[in-house]
C-alpha cells in the first residue's frame, strides 16, 4: 500500500509542482549535450590513441 501511495504522490507532485522547460529549450540543450558529448568522445579516442602509439614505440624500442 505504501509503494502504491509513494508513486501516486509522485506522479501528482511532477503533474503539478515542476515547472517543465519549453520544447524549444529542451531541442537546444539536447544539441548542446550532444556535440559536447561527442567533443569529449573524440578527446577521449586521441588521447587513447596517442598513448598506444607511445607505449608501441616504448616496447619497439626496448625489444631491439
Amino acid at each position: 500500500m505504501k509503494v502504491t501511495s509513494y508513486i501516486s504522490e509522485a506522479f501528482t507532485e511532477l503533474k503539478d509542482n515542476v515547472t517543465w522547460p519549453e520544447w524549444s529549450e529542451v531541442q537546444r540543450l539536447t544539441i548542446i549535450v550532444a556535440v559536447f558529448s561527442i567533443i569529449f568522445a573524440l578527446l577521449t579516442f586521441g588521447v587513447d590513441r596517442g598513448f598506444e602509439v607511445i607505449i608501441e614505440k616504448v616496447y619497439a624500442f626496448l625489444n631491439k
